[in-house]
């Protein structure tokens, strides 16, 4: 699944970086604390958050994520689009809560594994 799939199936909008990167995710992070985040151990992880702050952003550069999506529609800070553009990470707007994306990726990704 890539940021493009992750735009669709969450009902989303691409915010700032590339939409056409092949990159895909290797696991789902729904996560508020980025001190939390900083501590997991996995690869091209999909950042699910609700900070709209730059500070999201720049976890996610230090984790090696390969996107961010801020749910539940809240507004983002042109401070928090220049940097997800400065870091090349795809950031991304869904409408969905937290739960309701989470739900969404899971069957996404299961339906991508049965095809």
């Amino acid at each position: 699944m890539t940021i493009a799939d992750v735009v669709v199936a969450l009902n989303g909008k691409l915010m700032a970086g590339d939409g056409t990167s092949p990159r895909v995710v290797g696991a789902v992070v729904a996560n508020d604390l980025m001190s939390d985040v900083l501590l997991v151990d996995a690869d091209d992880i999909l950042l699910l958050t609700s900070l709209a702050s730059d500070q999201a952003i720049r976890t996610a550069h230090i984790v090696g994520a390969m996107g961010v999506v801020v749910h539940n529609a809240k507004p983002l800070s042109e401070t928090m689009l220049k940097v997800a553009d400065d870091l090349h990470i795809p950031l991304v707007s869904s409408p969905l809560s937290k739960y309701d994306a989470c739900v969404k990726l899971h069957d996404a990704l299961e339906a991508e594994k049965r095809a």
